[in-house]
């Protein structure tokens, strides 16, 4: 359950520094790659903080990271993500 609520929406993140919305006719997005590295056990219907950046979105592909942390603070999760970000026109 916790690979794909990470997976979905990541990258929308990428697409803020460009103006873009995540909902756009035109638009095209796609997950290349994703990886969910688990540090701690986590309920994946408790609360967590979800934490997200984009370091770089360049030639229609974003990277994108990710945070976990349950209540208290702690780390319990990290997440990667590139994907293909393409306007047709």
């Amino acid at each position: 359950m916790l690979a794909y609520a990470t997976d979905y929406g990541l990258l929308s993140t990428a697409l803020r520094p460009h103006g873009l919305p995540l909902v756009q006719p035109d638009l095209q997005l796609a997950t290349l790659d994703h990886v969910l590295w688990f540090h701690r056990p986590v309920r994946a219907n408790d609360w967590l903080l979800y934490a997200t950046d984009s370091p770089s979105a360049s030639g229609a592909r974003g990277f994108t990271r990710g945070q976990l942390f349950a209540q208290d603070g702690t780390l319990v999760a990290s997440v990667a993500q590139e994907g293909l970000m393409r306007v047709w026109t």
